[in-house]
């Protein structure tokens, strides 16, 4: 797929913003402590998204009612859908100074991942956690995510590549009182 920066200037996507805080502690602990031992930011952005893939359990999936948005609450209370989930691996990526863009596809409602940028080239990655029917997988050599749109049934992959995330995610995740009201109001397109 071809993507499409929303801005040519690729030092946006290394900044901190109200929900990519990666200048908290705990984002900083988290990906000091990630990147013990590893070679390179290659190895370091496969472990980060592992990390995020796998031990913060998507709220559906686990049937947490609380709704996280901001990268460091993610990660303090172990919970997000999609949205929050790429909120807490794109402050990680960035932390350690990987650009890394919000990215979206639409399927009954929108679905958030990221794009890491390796070898002068985005590279799309789903964060949002394995289950029966669902292998998202890091890499370079074509996407592994988590979900294919079907253009026949009106699903789609966006291309724009944001450096923070879509006003309507960040006003849904925000309103929301709990896990419930979000699945009513999850925006639906962008």
């Amino acid at each position: 797929m071809q993507t499409i920066q929303q801005t040519p200037d690729l030092s946006a996507y290394l900044a901190a913003d109200e929900a990519i805080d990666h200048h908290h502690p705990l984002v900083r602990e988290t990906a000091a402590r990630l990147a013990e031992g590893v070679a390179d930011s290659y190895e370091y952005a496969r472990v980060a998204f592992e990390f995020v893939r796998d031990t913060i359990p998507h709220s559906q999936d686990s049937g947490d009612l609380r709704v996280t948005w901001r990268a460091s609450d993610v990660l303090e209370q172990r919970t997000g859908i999609c949205y929050a989930k790429a909120h807490a691996l794109t402050a990680l990526l960035r932390a350690e100074d990987i650009p890394t863009a919000l990215c979206y596809q639409k399927f009954d409602v929108v679905h958030g991942l990221v794009a890491v940028r390796f070898n002068g080239a985005w590279h799309r990655q789903d964060p949002r956690g394995n289950k029966p029917g669902v292998d998202a997988r890091f890499s370079l050599d074509g996407e592994r995510l988590a979900f294919t749109p079907d253009p026949a049934s009106n699903e789609l992959d966006y291309p724009v590549l944001y450096a923070a995330p879509h006003p309507v995610v960040l006003d849904a995740l925000t309103a929301a009182r709990d896990r419930p009201h979000l699945w009513q109001t999850l925006p639906t397109a962008l």
